[in-house]
């Protein structure tokens, strides 16, 4: 998939990362870090390339990432959850991030666009995703794809 930046004037380009591409999804981690500013979850222990490896051949995971030429630019990785209710999957969108200076173009627009074929074609009837409270511009890109929900999020420890 390809896109245009809203002034028609910036082009980028949009695909799935695949197998072999580890040290593109190593750099997409590196962008969250980045973006997010976050280099305790992101970067203080980077998984190994085998790990990546298994990632990147599991159909349900999806990596993917924007590029313009060979400049990464941003990037989503979502997770395929396989439901027992009904033979469907839900798509959980985990991360999105584009790089500031290349932020309102798009983008991030352009990247759930290109997951909706693939959701299809893993049985996913949602795509859902959350915003944390105060991030104004994720809650508007969201509020303008799809339906809100507001729902209480809890993380219990495992040990």
């Amino acid at each position: 998939m390809s896109g245009q930046g809203k002034s028609g004037a910036t082009a980028f380009s949009v695909r799935r990362l695949g197998a072999g591409e580890e040290s593109v999804l190593a750099d997409l981690n590196a962008l969250f870090a980045r973006e997010f500013d976050d280099a305790e979850a992101y970067a203080s222990s980077p998984p190994r390339t085998d790990y990546l490896a298994s990632l990147l051949r599991d159909e349900c995971f999806v990596a993917l990432v924007a590029m313009d030429g060979e400049r990464l630019i941003g990037g989503l990785v979502a997770y395929g959850l396989r439901k027992f209710e009904q033979e469907r999957t839900e798509i959980y969108i985990y991360d999105l991030a584009v790089v500031a200076q290349r932020r309102r173009e798009g983008i991030a627009t352009g990247l759930i666009e290109a997951l909706k074929p693939i959701a299809r074609g893993l049985g996913a009837w949602v795509i859902f995703v959350q915003a944390d409270h105060g991030d104004e511009p994720a809650i508007a890109l969201y509020e303008g794809l799809g339906v809100r929900e507001d729902v209480l999020h809890f993380d219990i420890p495992v040990s």
